[in-house]
């Protein structure tokens, strides 16, 4: 079963676009969806500083255009697709719930929303590797699992004092690991962000998914279109659960082994396969010269 996923915020880094400038037509698709988002992708992708790209309002948009720019470059189609967090957006284009430019529209107006959210309080997320009874010590300082990734790996998402209070009294055996992001992505702290992104929403006409679309939700298979537009809208101030996304995965391929193709910037998706879907083959875009070994893994996963 070949699986196409689309990575979320933190997946950039300062420069990540610009060897894929050089594909013809590349630089063409990124200048039409500047303009749509309002920013300079091609500069953030680029030429841009860290904090620059940190910035929750450039970073949505930046990380939707990338993927969908890097999917129209391998030009294969997945029996199923999912995205962590903001590359639900993409991931939804690719299902043909919503079109590309749609995607990357919405996402202008999460970030934007999303960054005057977390404006209002001092909020930030932390990763919590590994350890015992991680909910009951989250829940113990105030924290919400924003993100239970699988694998031993939960982000917990709420405000400066919570964190560092976690920071001083971590659970057992694990690790922490403070997340380079803006906001407590996916919590109370978000509700604002809901209403704004709902009501840019409703000028869409969503179609229903061509191709199997994961929520991260629940890890459901969406089968309405309407449904998997209020599900992304309601995500902004709830939890990820990639954990049932990839026990989805897990069960649909059955018998057969998962490839998994991440989209630009890749590489946190598949590091999570690798360790929660054993024997998955799993390829990363990260450069152009990563979309021979996806084409391969692609064609083998649907022979």
């Amino acid at each position: 079963m070949l699986v196409i996923v689309a990575p979320g915020q933190g997946a950039q880094t300062p420069g990540f676009l610009s060897p894929w400038l050089e594909l013809p037509g590349f630089r063409d698709r990124l200048s039409a969806w500047s303009e749509i988002a309002k920013l300079d992708l091609i500069a953030y992708g680029t030429t841009a500083e860290a904090e620059e790209i940190r910035d929750t309002s450039v970073a949505q948009p930046l990380l939707v255009a990338a993927a969908l720019a890097a999917f129209e470059e391998l030009g294969v189609t997945p029996d199923l697709v999912a995205g962590h967090s903001v590359g639900e957006f993409a991931a939804a284009a690719l299902a043909g719930v919503i079109t590309a430019d749609e995607a990357v529209s919405l996402v202008a107006e999460r970030g934007r929303a999303m960054a005057e959210a977390a404006a209002v309080t001092a909020t930030g997320m932390t990763a919590v590797l590994g350890g015992v009874d991680v909910l009951e010590s989250l829940a113990k300082h105030g924290l919400t699992p924003a993100n239970n990734n699988g694998a031993g790996q939960i982000v917990a998402g709420g405000t400066l004092e919570q964190l560092e209070a976690l920071q001083a009294d971590p659970p057992q055996r694990a690790r922490l690991r403070t997340l380079a992001v803006a906001g407590a992505f996916h919590t109370r702290h978000m509700a604002p962000a809901v209403e704004r992104l709902r009501a840019a929403a409703t000028e869409i006409t969503p179609g229903d998914p061509t191709i199997r679309l994961l929520s991260n939700a629940d890890g459901a298979i969406v089968m309405s279109g309407r449904d998997a537009l209020d599900r992304m809208v309601n995500q902004v101030s709830n939890p990820v659960r990639w954990d049932l996304c990839s026990a989805t995965m897990a069960a649909e391929s059955g018998d057969t082994p998962v490839t998994m193709i991440e989209l630009l910037p890749g590489g946190t998706l598949t590091g999570l396969a690798k360790r929660g879907l054993p024997g998955s083959r799993t390829v990363a875009l990260k450069t152009p010269a990563d979309l021979t070994p996806a084409l391969d893994a692609a064609k083998e996963a649907i022979k």
